[in-house]
């Protein structure tokens, strides 16, 4: 409407040519662009009347390049000299650029110089034909979008610090609050243990009390022991600091006896199911892991069920791996522990994912999505594998499969206990900075009729080695003692006696939980006669490389 209005205020028809004319003069008006031509011989600027205007500068400025450059902004005078000399530098005939212009006494626009050169038939530039677009609200929005992508990204960091600050915060409350359950659970177990423990010591010390009486409470005294060590074994379990030990135990025996603790874990609306009457379900695992394995089979199916429901725990033999997910099987004897539950069951696309670690369908601060990587790895690591069926409204089903063992440790260390009372006798080198155990280690051996020697420390072990290797079999070392370790004892005894035979006992160490055995033989605390006979025997400790 308004190039024709343009058009139709003539005096007399246009030509062809002055129609095109006008209808240029209208699409650079309306575009804000200014036509301009250089006769580069005469150093000479051509220009619209438009460009004065479009500029805001006289046509005597315009006349004069160097008149034109000082209204450049200082930054820009040499790119803009660049564009052209690189454009005829590599035979181009177009090139453009942007730059700052300004008037005196106003702000700086940004313009975009669009040029064509024109060659002469000596092939020398002759003149350059171009346009000037003011581009300036282009480059303030442009700027505008800048600052605000740097804001948001500048939020967005604040806010991740923020949310990682909170998560942080309440991975610290839910551990506090798990320490909290976790010490009052603790108390109310121990204390229960030190009950038994206590009463059956008064009643020994009673005059005129019957012997068989007397070996029940003897009994009564080693089982509680015993219960205590298996709790701070699991303790130290799902704190994931306990080196790890594989060896041969009866799969159903070892569920049955972290029943209480599961019930406990699952709570009391949930009712558990144990079928564990399997025969030969002999494995051979971390006895550690594999309770944590079940304890968070148990959790997830907990909370599956939202606290209330069935939970059934049960093992058999089965004949070969069966294939899962896309793995083929394995054939042999496994042990399957499957744990089922009543709960909501999984969706179908989580479900490739749920041994993923840190994957969770739990709300936030739910869950860690640990729990089912570590019974996943833990089934890789021991040579068998874990599957899952589930159906949503309907429950799940995990199977945890283990390879089959011949025969248990324990069986393995009857037989060594057996063997050891009967071997020669032994000069044992006992090194135990605490001073009641070290004395009670070194009453067992010469109860069972061998030669101990104590050592405070590993220090002055290796000064009893320097001056009389000779007189010592076996060199038993505690593992967490001041000054040198147990452990650099042991590297220390192997380098400079290389015959010498060096094993270790510990409750705990960071550094078995963290780097292993290092190749010794490990007898765990505490220890029992039947253990200092296996040491002796030379059998069914592991950790020997």
């Amino acid at each position: 409407m308004f190039e024709r209005n343009a058009l139709e205020t003539a005096d007399r028809p246009l030509t062809p040519l002055q129609t095109a004319e006008a209808r240029l003069r209208l699409a650079v008006d309306a575009a804000r662009m200014a036509i301009w031509e250089y006769d580069v011989a005469a150093e000479r600027l051509e220009a619209t009347p438009e460009l004065a205007t479009f500029l805001g500068l006289t046509n005597e400025e315009l006349g004069s390049i160097d008149a034109l450059r000082k209204h450049y902004h200082p930054e820009d005078r040499e790119r803009i000299r660049r564009a052209g000399e690189e454009a005829l530098a590599r035979g181009d005939r177009h090139f453009e650029v942007e730059f700052r212009f300004r008037r005196d006494g106003d702000d700086w626009r940004w313009l975009l110089l669009r040029a064509e050169i024109i060659f002469g038939a000596g092939g020398e530039p002759e003149r350059v034909l171009g346009a000037l677009l003011d581009i300036t609200e282009r480059k303030s929005t442009e700027e505008a979008l800048r600052r605000l992508k740097d804001t948001l990204e500048e939020q967005v960091v604040q806010r991740s610090r923020e949310l990682l600050r909170a998560e942080e915060a309440l991975r610290q409350s839910q551990k506090m609050e798990a320490i909290g359950q976790l010490t009052g659970g603790v108390a109310h177990d121990f204390n229960n243990l030190l009950t038994i423990i206590r009463s059956s010591v008064d009643l020994i010390r009673r005059p005129g009390i019957a012997d068989d009486r007397k070996g029940r409470y003897l009994e009564a005294i080693s089982d509680t022991v015993d219960r205590a060590a298996r709790l701070t074994g699991q303790l130290l379990a799902f704190a994931r600091r306990q080196a790890l030990a594989p060896q041969s135990f009866d799969a159903a025996e070892r569920t049955r006896r972290i029943c209480d603790m599961v019930k406990t874990v699952v709570g009391a609306r949930v009712e558990l199911d144990l079928q564990t009457e399997c025969e030969g379900c002999t494995i051979e695992a971390d006895v550690a892991q594999f309770e944590t394995a079940i304890v968070n089979l148990a959790v997830n199916a907990r909370d599956a069920m939202d606290g209330e429901g069935r939970l059934t725990i049960r093992l058999d033999v089965v004949e070969g791996l069966p294939s899962i997910r896309g793995h083929h099987g394995a054939p042999g004897k496994f042990v399957c522990v499957a744990v089922t539950d009543t709960g909501s069951g999984i969706a179908p696309d989580a479900l490739p994912h749920i041994f993923e670690p840190f994957f969770t369908t739990k709300e936030v601060g739910k869950g860690t999505g640990l729990g089912l990587s570590q019974v996943y790895g833990f089934a890789k690591q021991s040579g068998g594998d874990v599957s899952v069926r589930s159906e949503a409204g309907r429950g799940t089903t995990f199977s945890l499969y283990l390879p089959r063992a011949e025969r248990t440790s324990a069986e393995a260390a009857a037989e060594a206990a057996a063997a050891g009372e009967g071997v020669a006798p032994k000069r044992v080198l006992v090194v135990e900075d605490n001073v009641q155990v070290g004395e009670f280690a070194q009453q067992v051996f010469e109860e069972l009729g061998h030669r101990p020697t104590l050592a405070p420390n590993a220090r002055a072990a290796l000064a009893l080695l320097e001056q009389r290797a000779e007189d010592f079999d076996l060199v038993f070392t505690d593992v967490v003692m001041p000054g040198m370790t147990g452990i650099e004892l042991a590297e220390e005894v192997r380098r400079l006696y290389p015959e010498m035979r060096v094993v270790l006992t510990s409750g705990y160490s960071h550094v078995l939980a963290e780097q292993g055995t290092h190749g010794f033989e490990l007898l765990q605390k505490p220890y029992s006669v039947e253990g200092i006979c296996r040491v002796l025997s030379g059998t069914g400790l592991p950790g020997a490389a």
